[in-house]
């Protein structure tokens, strides 16, 4: 895997993969013209546990119609400003089974989400899960 980037003007940067897909970084504190590059890395968890939670939902036949995975994260007062504790909401909708969700979730975090398992040696993870209606699943 390769990437790079490129110093656009100010304080913008365009990050590009090997395919050439690209994501403009802001990193001025107004983020105009694309993300922090932290706030990239959180995109990154939220998209990466994503694909996992509804690929083992898909697997398991549940009927899943929407996923949104928020996270809220705490970083080091200090430079570097490492992230020190991520709080991902889980907000899922459909016709499922809370078990299949729990495990669908544990799996992620626990074992597929490459960029979960990176970020947990530096900050720690938690989650909690949304129903329909709102009642958070303890």
């Amino acid at each position: 895997m390769i990437a790079h980037s490129e110093w656009k003007d100010g304080n913008t940067f365009q990050g590009i993969s090997e395919e050439g897909n690209t994501v403009l970084f802001d990193a001025d504190g107004e983020h105009k013209h694309g993300p922090s590059p932290m706030q990239a890395v959180l995109m990154a968890l939220c998209g990466c546990t994503s694909v996992d939670v509804v690929s083992i939902l898909q697997k398991k036949r549940q009927g899943l119609t929407g996923l949104r995975v928020t996270a809220e994260a705490e970083q080091a007062a200090e430079p570097p400003r490492v992230f020190t504790r991520i709080h991902l909401t889980y907000a899922v909708r459909g016709k499922l089974s809370r078990k299949a969700v729990e495990d669908a979730v544990a799996l992620s975090k626990n074992k597929y989400c490459s960029v979960s398992k990176m970020l947990e040696k530096a900050a720690e993870i938690d989650y909690r899960i949304v129903y329909p209606g709102g009642e958070p699943e303890p």
